[in-house]
């Protein structure tokens, strides 16, 4: 086997060696006037916009690790991707061919997984994870310490609170040989309330509002309030 390559470029901020070193690849392409602030690491591969910040401790386009009992072993693209004027906050983690709209905030310490995918304008909060194969439309703004599920689809315009869940599997961890994982399906304009928990497959509809707390086991109509566990529709 051969040695990997070695990582490359070791840059001091104005190349001033006593400086906190940033890592950069050489075979990453950068936009201009980008920021890559003190041990942020840009790996092969990522491609940045203009105006990128990626602040103190913050990792783009880190290798796909998975368990030796993981089936989600898509092909994995060599290209990620962010767009112009967003910002990586410090000691978030994107993982390779995940790929970032512009004018997005990925808030400190969140997770964007492989293949995600993040519209234009979005925001995702502290701590939270985006796994992989996720989409996320335009204008989302997902609070604080949210989970959101392999294969979920959000819209346009969607409001998560903060402590929200989504799930898809649910067998937990059980699933039949060849059985998908089914994320739930957020239309666009829908809000979710704080600690809220979507079970696999659920749609929420456009416009739908699901309050604090509650548990969705089945589908939300558009427009409509939904709470409790399980949640039911209740008149506004």
């Amino acid at each position: 086997m051969s040695p990997p390559e070695p990582f490359a470029d070791r840059v001091g901020a104005g190349g001033d060696p006593a400086e906190p070193p940033r890592f950069v690849d050489p075979r990453a392409r950068l936009g201009a006037s980008c920021e890559i602030g003190p041990f942020a690491v840009v790996h092969a591969g990522v491609e940045l916009g203009d105006r990128v910040v990626v602040q103190d401790g913050a990792t783009i386009g880190k290798p796909v690790a998975l368990g030796q009992r993981s089936r989600n072993r898509g092909e994995v693209p060599s290209r990620t991707r962010v767009g112009a004027g967003t910002v990586v906050g410090a000691g978030a983690v994107v993982v390779q061919s995940a790929t970032i709209g512009a004018g997005c905030v990925i808030g400190d310490q969140a997770h964007v997984r492989e293949r995600a995918r993040i519209g234009d304008g979005t925001v995702v909060g502290r701590g939270s994870a985006v796994d992989c194969d996720v989409v996320i439309g335009a204008r989302v703004r997902v609070q604080s310490n949210c989970y959101l599920a392999a294969t979920a689809v959000i819209e346009d315009d969607v409001f998560i609170g903060p402590g929200v869940t989504f799930t898809n599997d649910r067998t937990a961890g059980r699933r039949p040989p060849g059985e998908p994982l089914r994320g739930p399906l957020v239309r666009r304009g829908a809000r979710i309330g704080a600690g809220a928990v979507l079970l696999p497959g659920v749609t929420v509809g456009e416009d739908a509002f699901v309050a604090a707390g509650a548990v969705v086991t089945r589908d939300v109509p558009p427009g409509e309030l939904v709470v409790g566990a399980p949640a039911r529709v209740r008149a506004r």
